[in-house]
């Protein structure tokens, strides 16, 4: 019996040793050295947007569709984290984006770079029929897992339903604009090591 429970000790010991490593957090100068070597996925939503989109009289000249559009906020935030982007040296490469003129709007006016449109980014009013069957969180899962090219990261623009789809317990209270931050990990996963508020963007650039 003795010879048992020493037995079971030492299962459990070898359990609690072999338990995976909780996920590391990158905030401040960590998080944007990290990010200047590269080797990351920026996950975000398209910055803010009224619910409703706007009337003929109100839309922008290029709407052509008057979909859904950035406010006033949004297009300041887009700007304002695109110019702290530039600031920090972050590298930048592929950028992934929603089809929707929101989305298209924020890679824009933050000067991301030339979007590469994907169905699967997109909102069931605009390119999609609602996805029941998982596989849109699946593919997004997958693009973040993939490895940016050597010395760059990879920026994907997308909606909070397709986020919370991939990583439900993730993009919880993720606002309008909000970044999650993911290491691919070179099997087919990725880490989550940091969540990121557009406004916090300036600040990082700002800070000595």
């Amino acid at each position: 019996m003795r010879a048992s429970l020493h037995t079971l000790g030492l299962l459990l010991a070898a359990a609690l040793i072999w338990q995976p490593a909780p996920a590391q957090t990158l905030q401040g100068a960590a998080l944007v050295s990290a990010l200047q070597r590269g080797g990351y996925v920026i996950l975000m939503r398209h910055a803010s947007s009224p619910q409703a989109p706007p009337a003929a009289a109100q839309a922008n000249p290029d709407n052509l569709r008057h979909e859904r559009q950035l406010d006033e906020a949004g297009r300041s935030a887009a700007h304002a984290m695109g110019v702290a982007l530039r600031r920090l040296r972050i590298p930048v490469a592929a950028v992934l984006c929603s089809p929707t003129y929101r989305a298209l709007e924020t890679v824009r006016l933050a000067q991301l770079g030339k979007p590469q449109t994907r169905e699967q980014l997109g909102d069931s009013g605009h390119s999609m029929q609602a996805d029941t069957t998982g596989e849109r969180g699946k593919w997004l899962r997958l693009q973040v897992a993939m490895a940016p090219a050597p010395g760059t990261d990879t920026v994907l623009v997308t909606h909070l339903p397709n986020i919370k789809e991939a990583f439900p317990a993730d993009a919880a209270g993720l606002q309008d604009g909000a970044a999650l931050i993911f290491q691919p990990d070179g099997h087919g996963g990725a880490q989550l090591v940091a969540r990121v508020a557009i406004q916090e963007w300036p600040r990082l650039a700002a800070a000595p």
